[in-house]
């Protein structure tokens, strides 16, 4: 897997990033969706306090749709219940059987084995991957590159999950590459790189304008706790990925086409015209 080095930033990136999530926050259904993750996340809950099964329930995810999360959860409390150890020397028919409702039973047990050998084998390093001292880039490679099929977007999961929803990691996943990259007019290499790519250039984005976007937050009204020793890295990542996937997946009939043209985005007088008799798309 080729390593991606963090390179400069350019300050149109940084600034179609700021204009971007300033539209995207205010929308309700955004906010709704923000508000509803960003304290307690659905998909990775703080009742889960085990860095390792944080790391796990990061991988589990993958492949699972927004339909199922009450049923991820489910299988994610009962992993959590049973205890790392325990998963991690259950058989291969127990395994199975905790998985099988998420389906793709043998990658996710795969996953599990190979997360307990790289954690056997950071701890023998003395590497810590909570420590603020241990190098994220370097962590996050080194997972993409040792769990058995974890990629770019899933080891930046983890080290999230593992660390704390504020811990400054911004994950990418496929639809942030596909569809927000574009929208933003932000060029990504191809293949896996482009996810550590993209979260260099948000996280990039967070760190030079931190008090921009805290302020929008309380612009638009999100009942959010961001800690005051933090960027707010994580409430950006929540209104990125849920403008995606609100927005940028339909597409929605509100989102402009002369984006990343447009500073608006979305309601704009581009969409206007284009329904007008006439209008041009």
């Amino acid at each position: 897997m080729t390593t991606v080095f963090r390179t400069s930033v350019k300050p149109q990136e940084i600034r179609r990033v700021h204009q971007l999530v300033a539209r995207a926050a205010a929308l309700s259904d955004v906010r709704d969706e923000v508000e509803a993750n960003h304290d307690n996340n659905r998909w990775w809950p703080t009742t889960i306090t085990d860095p390792r099964v944080r790391m796990l329930a990061a991988g589990w995810s993958t492949r699972v749709s927004y339909r199922m999360v009450d049923t991820y959860a489910k299988v994610i409390q009962s992993a959590d219940t049973l205890g790392f150890e325990v998963l991690a020397a259950s058989t291969e028919a127990e395994l199975a059987e905790l998985v099988r409702p998420l389906g793709l039973t043998q990658t996710r047990t795969d996953y599990l084995r190979s997360l307990a050998e790289l954690l056997q084998s950071w701890s023998k390093e003395g590497v810590d991957p909570l420590s603020p001292s241990a190098d994220g880039d370097e962590l996050i490679h080194d997972f993409a590159r040792r769990v058995h099929g974890a990629s770019y977007k899933v080891a930046q999961c983890a080290l999230l999950t593992a660390r704390g929803y504020h811990c400054g990691i911004i994950p990418v996943d496929s639809g942030m590459v596909t569809k927000l990259a574009p929208a933003l007019g932000i060029d990504l290499p191809s293949g896996a790189a482009a996810h550590e790519r993209m979260r260099h250039v948000l996280e990039a984005a967070v760190h030079a304008r931190a008090d921009d976007f805290r302020a929008l937050a309380a612009e638009h009204g999100h009942q959010v706790t961001i800690p005051d020793d933090g960027e707010p890295t994580w409430w950006v990542h929540l209104v990125a990925i849920y403008f995606k996937r609100l927005y940028l997946n339909g597409p929605s009939p509100r989102l402009c086409h002369h984006r990343p043209l447009c500073a608006k985005a979305v309601g704009c007088s581009h969409r206007d015209q284009a329904d007008q008799p006439g209008g041009t798309r």
